[in-house]
């Protein structure tokens, strides 16, 4: 768009799961220090301009319209995809609005992702965990865990929750660049959490510390951290919600790794409203959450019926059928994509 880098410095954050989580934090964080904050995450629940956000509120559909109708007019060999376009609209407001310290959050991947585009403006990562989730892009968990790996930055500090093979090689790229390396420990005061995390879910406990540990060894003070750990806020995620007088449970878990930290959460019967992409590891999810549900209906991404539970292809009367079926206090617990977490969320019906 013929614009330089801001002069924001970023937070990179990477990862399997726990990404939109840790930049909730940061970006709390940076406001409670009194710094002009920005925050670029996806995917969006209702509105594109969520991805993009300064000082905590999303940018004005005005500066959206205005930038839409400049890319318009460019001449491209070849279209660059939604991400990138919301990228280089983050990076135009950011510089625009003088923003100082800005949460970047990666797609999918580290080197290949596009937001490594800011790498000279990165000055921490945090890669969150790798885990089982765009196989099908990158072949392997190790290729997958080496491209997240190549996010890190020479001479700059790396947080992690990574274990296992993925560890492994995030220390041999960190040792090869001389990236300080601090990986999550709770014993480790670096990662202490002076307060409960407002995010709902066990789970929840480290990303908040990878959080606190980043703002930590930036400098921010103790009261910023304690301020980004009360004050995070991140819809579609372990939220409580309310609809038809029936307790609901949306979740935006979409692999694996996230299917199983949910199902150590729930309570002992739900009723399941489960939909994902096809292409997600679908029957792995649906095994894992669908073990204690006494119902299950699935929606939309799916695009059918499958493992013998029963389909409705619209998510508010999947949802519907769902609450009307559950016992007294059975909760509705929605999971599967974020996508039919925001579709659910922009209906206006849930409390």
């Amino acid at each position: 768009m013929g614009g330089a880098l801001p002069g924001t410095r970023f937070v990179h954050v990477v990862g399997t799961n726990g990404k939109g989580s840790v930049a909730a934090y940061l970006e709390q964080g940076f406001l409670a220090a009194g710094v002009r904050t920005g925050a670029f995450t996806s995917p969006h629940l209702v509105d594109p301009r969520e991805r993009v956000r300064v000082d905590g509120v999303p940018v004005s559909p005005e500066a959206l319209v205005r930038f839409v109708a400049r890319a318009r007019k460019l001449d491209l060999d070849d279209s660059p995809a939604f991400f990138e376009w919301m990228l280089a609209f983050a990076l135009e407001r950011f510089a625009a609005e003088g923003v100082a310290w800005a949460a970047l959050e990666a797609g999918v991947g580290g080197a290949s992702d596009a937001t490594a585009f800011a790498a000279e403006r990165v000055a921490l990562t945090v890669l969150t965990n790798v885990g089982e989730d765009h196989l099908a892009s990158f072949g392997s968990l190790e290729a997958l865990a080496q491209d997240k790996a190549e996010a890190v930055r020479p001479g700059l500090p790396v947080v992690t929750a990574a274990r296992g093979r993925a560890l492994a090689i995030l220390r041999e790229v960190a040792r090869n660049r001389g990236a300080p390396l601090f990986v999550y420990d709770p014993g480790n005061p670096l990662f202490a959490l002076p307060v409960p995390p407002a995010l709902g879910g066990a789970f929840q406990r480290v990303n908040a510390a990878l959080a606190a540990a980043a703002l930590r060894l930036l400098g921010f003070e103790e009261a910023a951290v304690r301020a980004a750990l009360t004050r995070a806020r991140l819809p579609g995620r372990f939220d409580r919600r309310v609809f038809r007088g029936r307790p609901v449970l949306l979740d935006g878990a979409h692999n694996p790794p996230a299917a199983r930290a949910l199902a150590a959460e729930l309570p002992g019967r739900y009723r399941l409203v489960f939909g994902a992409q096809p292409h997600k590891a679908v029957d792995a999810m649906l095994e894992l959450l669908a073990a204690r549900a006494n119902g299950v209906v699935l929606t939309w991404p799916l695009p059918a019926a499958r493992g013998g539970h029963g389909y409705e292809p619209d998510p508010l009367a999947a949802l519907a059928r769902a609450a009307e079926a559950a016992r007294a206090g059975e909760p509705v617990v929605v999971t599967g994509s974020l996508y039919l977490v925001g579709r659910l969320l922009g209906s206006g019906l849930l409390e």
